[in-house]
């Protein structure tokens, strides 16, 4: 039986909608033919009706008041409502075009297709002992127990639409003390209308591991608007056990025909360290949102990120870290590079729960506007509820320094190489303070050297 949510439009007059309509009979014929166990059955009934109830985030709710999803809701046809068939050949990255994302160094590969793991084009070395990586679809076979704690109520409705329809993902768990030297990549390929994947990352005490999850898709024609054809729905789960530390690079370079909207939320235990970047530069209209939550004493979150927008791209980078622990640490830096008619948004939150004495936190959002048509809103927020805190934020929107530009071009650089150098210096910087290793950072810095090539004049 539907759950039907209210709307206020505009007026007044409120009107009855079922935004999970699109998505029942396939959702049904799913769990009719999955053999999953009963506790994740009823969890995909009861974060549907929560979607049911919560519909599709509108701008009329304050977290969403810059995000416009009208280009992917309107979208015809509608977000597949069925599970993706096995990736077919159509479905699958080209071998050049998976190479663009590769590291240069061994790695265990997972590629996704339409949010099923391909396992002709995964690879990798034995894992060690006390490492599990495998596909959502295999634990569930043969380790459930390392998921069934994993499914609490989602945060927002299109987590809560992934949990009610995800079709396969990535499992990452490492035993205490166990540290993994050899990166884990996780590559997400969408083609088609809807493709809802996980991401659950577990790390027990002590252990260390690097993750670089990246998304890509079919490559048009420039960064103009134009019609959504395909949608990437991902949520990540990470757990972080005492002095655990994990380093996670993310890249969002999906085609100008994409949605892509991910979430993650990460709870960290004492001493505990996240090491996050984020390079945006690929979808018509992405968002992603962060929340971590410093539980333990001295835990530490750090995000490094850059977007890149060109032509008529829409994004949204939404951060939210909330310190519970003793003397818990948050460090954020983030970059826009804005051109054509493009759109960032940057939501920060940083909060101080009653308690949390001895908190540092430091938040900066910088934009770098390249044409009179683009624009960005920042939105920093301080929640300090704790006495003995330094927090501090901060937000800035400017354009190329005509001085600079001056100077570079008085020493014979063309005005084109002269903006150029000063973008890439704007940019780069933020990549080089993640202190990403060796081949992470190349990997990065040859993102953002793609982006400059191939960006609108």
């Amino acid at each position: 039986m539907p759950i039907w949510s209210m709307r206020l439009e505009a007026g007044g007059a409120m009107l009855m909608t079922d935004d999970s309509a699109p998505f029942r009979e396939g959702f049904d014929q799913m769990l009719a033919t999955a053999a999953e166990p009963v506790w994740l059955t009823f969890r995909r009934r009861a974060e549907m009706d929560r979607f049911a109830l919560l519909g599709f985030p509108t701008r009329r709710q304050e977290a969403w008041r810059f995000t416009d999803l009208e280009p992917l809701t309107a979208a015809a046809p509608l977000p597949m409502a069925a599970p993706l068939p096995m990736a077919m050949a159509d479905d699958l990255p080209s071998p050049a075009s998976l190479a663009l994302w590769l590291l240069p160094v061994t790695t265990h590969r997972l590629v996704l297709a339409n949010g099923h793991v391909v396992p002709s084009l995964s690879a990798g070395p034995p894992l060690p002992d006390g490492v599990w990586l495998a596909s959502v679809a295999e634990t569930l076979r043969r380790r459930p127990d390392l998921l069934e704690g994993a499914f609490g109520d989602e945060d927002g409705a299109l987590a809560a639409l992934n949990a009610a329809l995800f079709t396969d993902g990535v499992v990452l768990a490492l035993e205490p003390g166990v540290t993994l030297e050899t990166p884990v990549e996780v590559i997400h390929h969408t083609t088609a209308a809807g493709a809802h994947a996980r991401l659950h990352i577990a790390l027990g005490a002590g252990s260390r591991a690097t993750v670089v999850e990246t998304a890509i898709g079919p490559v048009g024609d420039g960064a103009a608007a134009g019609p959504v054809t395909s949608w990437g729905n991902t949520v990540g789960v990470v757990t972080l056990g005492a002095d655990a530390v994990l380093t996670h690079l993310h890249i969002q370079a999906e085609g100008p025909a994409a949605c892509h909207t991910a979430a993650v939320r990460a709870v960290l235990a004492d001493r505990a360290r996240y090491d996050a970047c984020a390079v945006i530069t690929g979808a018509r209209l992405s968002r992603r949102d962060m929340a971590v939550v410093l539980a333990g004493d001295e835990a530490e979150f750090r995000l490094y990120g850059a977007y890149l927008l060109d032509g008529g791209q829409e994004a949204t980078l939404s951060v939210r870290a909330d310190h519970l622990g003793l003397g818990c640490r948050t460090d954020e830096v983030v970059k826009g590079v804005l051109a054509g008619a493009s759109h960032g948004v940057f939501l920060g939150t940083l909060a101080v729960a009653p308690g949390a004495d001895g908190a540092d936190a430091r938040q900066v959002n910088r934009n770098l506007l390249l044409s009179p048509t683009a624009r960005v809103d920042t939105k920093p927020e301080l929640e300090i509820l704790a006495d003995d805190v330094k927090c501090a934020h901060g937000a800035t929107v400017g354009s190329l320094d005509e001085a600079a530009l001056f100077y570079l071009q008085a020493r014979g650089i063309d005005p084109e190489t002269a903006r150029r150098m000063l973008v890439e210096a704007f940019a780069a910087e933020v990549l080089d303070a993640a202190g990403l290793p060796t081949a992470l950072a190349e990997l990065a810095h040859r993102h953002l050297w793609r982006w400059l090539d191939g960006r609108d004049s």
